[in-house]
């Protein structure tokens, strides 16, 4: 099948500083790719080209056989992990409901079809039971859950997770990586997850994308996530281990040892 996604040639800077230049990169439908790289190094950027709202410097970006747009119904997005505060008027099912007609003008009615595809996404992202609770009285982990709803709405090709298991702890970490893995295995989704510690998906993820000074590595976990390899993009010795099934990357950037998990090094 053709790639869902296609960058040739491309390239993106900030100012005077190139992010990333020369990517060929082609994502195939139920592909799995994580994100990795330092803060500043292009990830979020990357998306953001992705959704149309940051246009290349050089080279082009396909999605679906044709161009990127704003508004593209058919790319889901996950952002960030941030609570939504007690007191806000809205349910869980609320939530879902702005992604399945949240696009659309006039009062947000809602059909009985429409009702009926909200239920199916809660139950889909195990979020059946807190459907009609609060948003703002749900853990951070439940909130999650329900943004993986949201963007599921479209019934998307492409997903894009931007750092979605940030601040959650270990177990809702694997609930909402799981609920990610299972859509794409299901509905041939691909995705695209920025990530600063590729550990919670390590066993579900086909290839990585490793920004770093302005350059790059793809290739599997194995071939990238290797000493040689990331000593090579930062241009300073760093030591990549295998301990019990995860990965510890240790560098030394500024003469003193630094511990990280993987893409987590400083810029």
């Amino acid at each position: 099948m053709s790639a869902v996604l296609s960058l040739e040639g491309a390239a993106l800077g900030f100012g005077d500083r190139t992010l990333w230049n020369g990517l060929n990169l082609d994502i195939a439908p139920g592909e799995f790719i994580a994100v990795l790289g330092p803060n500043g190094s292009g990830k979020t950027s990357m998306l953001k080209t992705v959704l149309g709202q940051q246009p290349l410097d050089s080279g082009s970006i396909r999605f679906a056989c044709g161009p990127v747009r704003r508004g593209d119904r058919r790319i889901g997005y996950i952002p960030q992990q941030k609570l939504i505060g007690p007191g806000t008027p809205l349910r869980g099912r609320d939530l879902l409901t702005l992604g399945v007609n949240g696009h659309r003008f006039g009062l947000p009615f809602t059909r009985r079809a429409e009702r009926e595809h909200v239920d199916a996404l809660l139950e889909a992202v195990g979020a059946t039971r807190y459907g009609n609770e609060p948003v703002g009285n749900l853990s951070g982990g439940e909130q999650q859950r329900l943004r993986v709803g949201q963007a599921l709405a479209g019934d998307p090709l492409l997903l894009l997770c931007d750092e979605p298991l940030l601040s959650l702890d270990l177990q809702h970490q694997r609930g909402v990586s799981e609920l990610i893995d299972r859509r794409r295995r299901e509905h041939n989704t691909a995705v695209l997850f920025v990530t600063h510690d590729v550990n919670p998906i390590l066993g579900m993820v086909d290839r990585i994308l490793y920004l770093a000074g302005g350059q790059f590595r793809i290739g599997t976990p194995d071939e990238v996530l290797q000493s040689a390899v990331l000593t090579e993009l930062y241009g300073t010795p760093v030591e990549c281990i295998r301990i019990g099934g995860r990965v510890i990357v240790v560098g030394d950037p500024d003469a003193e040892a630094h511990h990280h998990h993987a893409g987590e090094l400083p810029a």
